[in-house]
């Protein structure tokens, strides 16, 4: 690994592990609040990235993307949510569902607003707050919308479940098993054959990024980055 490539990865450890512990953090106590104290029994709700990490969608995927320069995706390990027991089942479903990408919005407006603050730093330090910052911000956004898709087992699929009338709800939820891998042949498998056929069929631009980079400029614009 030559010097530059270490440098990118100095930027990108820091945002990585707060966007995942953070999401799966919140989405655990977001579970206990709601009663079902699955996830605070596994140690899930806690700031340490450590009960945390996947080996491979929060360590190796992520480093493959910064070091090919491809788009920036991961994963953590993901908390246990057990909401049959509870009295208010879909409602506490909807309230889990929100909590991560609840909590990744939330850190986008955290780092625009330490953006304000970066003057104070000594000049040596700042160059690598900013990009750790901005790293921060597009990162915690495309994981939000993504988790926002409405295929189960993200968020937004589950959140559907919740929210569809009884059939289409079962119809929907029955994907779960599978749900992952149609996610992945989405943002991997298609785009190859779109090169493999010399066609653009990127969908995870339209479906994610280009979603994130709005929301993106909206909070600039909101919490006084800039737009």
């Amino acid at each position: 690994m030559n010097l530059e490539a270490l440098q990118e990865l100095t930027v990108w450890i820091l945002p990585v592990l707060f966007t995942l512990t953070m999401r799966e953090a919140a989405r655990a106590y977001a579970a206990k609040l709601c009663g079902d104290r699955t996830g605070e029994m596994a140690g899930r709700v806690t700031f340490n990235p450590l009960p945390h990490i996947d080996p491979v969608g929060t360590l190796l995927v992520p480093a493959l993307g910064v070091l090919t320069h491809s788009f920036l995706f991961g994963w953590a390990k993901p908390v246990p949510v057990e909401l049959r027991g509870v009295r208010h089942a879909r409602r506490d479903m909807v309230l889990v569902s929100l909590a991560g990408p609840g909590m990744n919005v939330l850190l986008a407006i955290i780092a625009i607003l330490l953006m304000r603050l970066l003057q104070f730093l000594p000049h040596v330090a700042l160059d690598w707050a900013v990009q750790n910052l901005g790293n921060l911000e597009i990162f915690s956004l495309v994981i939000a919308v993504f988790n926002m898709l409405p295929l189960p087992p993200l968020d937004g699929g589950r959140l559907a479940v919740a929210l569809l009338p009884n059939p289409l709800s079962r119809q929907l939820a029955e994907l779960e098993p599978i749900g992952m891998w149609i996610v992945l042949g989405v943002v991997f498998i298609i785009p190859m054959i779109g090169d493999a056929i010399h066609r653009d069929l990127n969908l995870f631009r339209p479906l994610v990024l280009e979603p994130a980079l709005w929301l993106l400029s909206l909070l600039n614009l909101v919490f006084g980055g800039g737009a």
